[in-house]
């Protein structure tokens, strides 16, 4: 498995820990997983997109990692990140090793699930950009985003507080509101389309169905793994 990882570092600790954790459920003994992460800094990369609003640059930040990762042996990429997968179709012709796209990923968890409609949380670019809603097109599922109001808050609070390993109460309320209000709408499950918000939203914080796009990818990352052991 080759990881890119550090966006942030808080659920690339996260992708480490389940990884070797499925790895080892699945094989036995004392098995970890063959890993190759890649981790960038994460304050480059938001300087890039944030400050600079440079996708050029941040894309050149993915790539120079997905080529570290190749060098290094890695058989397929997994980033652990939502967003970051908007560079994907730009990169992967650059390298000879495929992408585990999260989005796929999770397209394929959603209609094994036998639904049709989701809600999708994450950062402004998850939320506002085609990539992720025409990938689960593909899987037969149409997908709600959250208001204007909705998305700021969202958004804000994954940059002030998630990225920097801080999760509160305060935060888990208006997220679980806001989560209500999306399956008033028509929401019948909601991605947690952002690597940090499973860190914040538990299974057992609410009785709406849930999609945890690190435990989902993980998951397509171990089996990956030992297909192709």
């Amino acid at each position: 498995i080759g990881m890119i990882g550090g966006l942030s570092w808080v659920s690339t600790a996260e992708y480490y820990k389940r990884i070797n954790e499925m790895t080892q459920e699945a094989r036995g003994g004392v098995h970890s997983a063959e890993l190759i992460l890649q981790s960038v800094d994460r304050q480059h990369y938001v300087d890039a997109v944030i400050e600079r609003q440079d996708e050029d640059a941040a894309c050149e930040i993915i790539l120079h990692a997905a080529k570290a990762v190749e060098r290094g042996g890695a058989e397929f990429i997994v980033i652990s990140c939502n967003d970051v997968h908007r560079f994907v179709p730009r990169v992967a012709p650059q390298i000879s090793i495929p992408f585990l796209h999260i989005a796929d990923a999770t397209g394929c968890a959603v209609q094994a699930a036998g639904l049709t409609t989701v809600a999708l949380l994450g950062v402004r670019k998850t939320m506002e950009e085609p990539f992720y809603p025409d990938v689960l097109k593909n899987h037969g599922i149409t997908t709600i985003i959250p208001d204007e109001g909705e998305k700021t808050y969202i958004h804000d609070k994954i940059y002030d507080e998630l990225v920097r390993n801080v999760f509160t109460e305060e935060t888990r309320t208006g997220y679980l509101s806001i989560m209500c209000d999306l399956t008033d709408r028509g929401a019948e499950a909601v991605i947690l389309g952002c690597t940090e918000i499973p860190l914040l939203i538990r299974p057992c914080d609410t009785d709406i169905a849930t999609f945890s796009t690190t435990e989902i990818h993980c998951r397509a990352a171990v089996n990956m793994a030992l297909d192709d052991a």
